[in-house]
């Protein structure tokens, strides 16, 4: 299986080169490109590091945001990108195995919380225990919003931390799982479910919606963001956008989204 990937992968570079060699020479106006792959509740955080990136180098950097389920497998076909940054170890533990990645090149870069929330102007009081009623918020015809539990990392952080304080069994048939976490957030931002799951930098981000409760750190595993450069990468742009990521400029823009950097040795 992996020699086939590897040569799906080689087919799929030769036909971006040929794609490539037929643009038109303003098409490279920058002198270096990156296309980073980036899990969804990295956006706002990303593209504020991005962009102040830029101010300082002659780079074009584009980021593609998506579950980070959906972005391994889209690496795992043989997508174009240059680094990943995962919600989670799981996903880049599988690509590191699949020998996607460059390991030497990958670290722990954010830790984040996982809320509850409900719309802005909902009046929901709750405390999150064993003896939480949620199903009662959400009233016969509502659901809670969170991504989806079996792929991406914030549904599966949330399921783990449902099944652990028990919650979990009474919720079934009353869940709607959105594609990723955004899309979990943005049905609770919109007033089409009265509770989500997401993770507290989601929070800072969405003006319309508001924290309810946190769930514990020990109700789920850690919420860790591992990044690394992906296999066959010999992009110095790429290099020096990994290695500005773990800069205290970047880490200033990372905390004011709601995340927490993991300390460097």
């Amino acid at each position: 299986m992996k020699s086939n990937r590897r040569l799906h992968k080689t087919v799929l570079g030769l036909l971006l080169s040929i794609v490539l060699a037929a643009l038109p020479a303003s098409a490279f106006a920058k002198n270096d490109h990156i296309l980073v792959f980036a899990a969804a509740s990295l956006k706002n955080a990303m593209d504020g590091v991005v962009d102040v990136y830029a101010q300082d180098h002659d780079t074009d950097v584009r980021v593609s945001y998506a579950g980070s389920s959906t972005l391994a497998r889209q690496i795992e076909q043989g997508a174009p990108a240059d680094l990943y940054v995962s919600a989670n170890q799981s996903w880049m533990d599988r690509l590191e195995d699949g020998g996607d990645i460059q390991p030497a090149s990958r670290f722990d870069l954010l830790h984040n919380a996982l809320v509850l929330v409900a719309p802005r102007d909902s009046d929901t009081a709750l405390e999150l225990n064993r003896a939480t009623d949620i199903r009662s918020v959400l009233g016969e015809q509502g659901y809670l919003a969170m991504a989806n539990t079996d792929a991406v990392p914030a549904g599966v952080y949330g399921r783990q931390a449902l099944q652990r304080l028990g919650l979990w069994q009474s919720l079934q048939g009353h869940i709607a799982q959105a594609e990723d976490v955004r899309a979990a957030l943005a049905l609770v931002a919109r007033g089409e479910a009265p509770l989500g799951v997401v993770y507290a930098s989601d929070a800072v981000a969405e003006k319309n919606v508001r924290v309810v409760a946190k769930f514990a750190n020990d109700s789920h595993d850690p919420i860790v963001y591992p990044a690394a450069l992906l296999d066959g990468i010999d992009n110095p742009a790429a290099e020096n956008l990994l290695a500005f990521m773990r800069t205290d400029k970047a880490a200033e823009i990372f905390a004011r989204w709601g995340f927490e950097v993991v300390a460097t040795d």
